[in-house]
């Protein structure tokens, strides 16, 4: 994903330094830094509201959430961690909000700059079975409809998991430390996630994988340009 603001040595930086220039309304390390996590952000918001345009709907109001907080940030946790953080609590607010599925949030009701939330419990149910990969791209596709399907009948406490610990690789420890759950939890809820998913599906869950919920540049791109067109202007020098 290019940079539309040119500052490609920013992209150099790590992201704590970029929060700190953050911090300093400097929107061109904002835009580095949204373009960066934009993939994983998305993929656990449309996987708390199992609907695209409102993903990133509450993806643009998180990073605002994060702007706003930038120099609170004191480091205490990853960067990444932080802002999978209110991405998460920006999407349960959301579906708090619109209570159409009557489902308990199974995370934390509060949110601090730094922390995140406190945790809570909830479960439900779905289906899957592994199968080898046809060669056939059209297929493959479908599948990955199917997949992106039955990982949104999960309910949301395992289905956000899957996401995290199997979309997006994160370790046990980053999730649990992104949902603020017991590793352990983090552990049984996966496991029956991917049972119930192996009941659902009969094939290609592996190939499949790797492409849920894709996040295209033309997206990346809306998302950044509404954050920054909502941020307050940087000073002028």
């Amino acid at each position: 994903m290019r940079l539309q603001s040119g500052s490609t040595a920013l992209s150099a930086l790590d992201d704590i330094e970029l929060v700190g220039r953050v911090a300093r309304n400097d929107h061109a390390a904002f835009e580095v830094l949204m373009r960066r996590h934009n993939s994983r952000l998305f993929r656990v918001a449309r996987a708390i509201l199992k609907d695209a345009a409102e993903a990133e709907d509450a993806l643009q109001e998180a990073y605002l959430e994060a702007y706003r907080h930038s120099g609170e940030f004191r480091g205490e946790a990853q960067v990444s961690t932080w802002l999978t953080r209110i991405a998460i609590n920006q999407a349960l607010m959301r579906l708090r909000r619109r209570r159409r599925d009557r489902v308990v949030v199974p995370f934390g009701e509060r949110w601090t700059a730094e922390s995140g939330f406190a945790p809570d419990e909830a479960e439900a149910h779905v289906a899957d079975e592994k199968n080898e990969s046809p060669p056939d791209a059209a297929l493959r596709a479908e599948v990955r409809r199917l997949l992106e399907r039955r990982i949104d009948d999960l309910p949301i406490a395992f289905r956000t998991v899957f996401v995290l610990r199997d979309v997006e690789d994160l370790s046990v420890q980053e999730t649990a430390e992104c949902l603020a759950i017991p590793s352990a939890t983090v552990r049984t809820r996966l496991f029956r996630a991917r049972a119930l998913l192996r009941e659902a599906l009969a094939r290609d869950l592996d190939a499949a994988t790797s492409d849920v919920f894709g996040f295209a540049g033309e997206r990346c791109d809306r998302i950044v340009a509404g954050v920054l067109a909502r941020v307050p202007p940087p000073p002028s020098t």
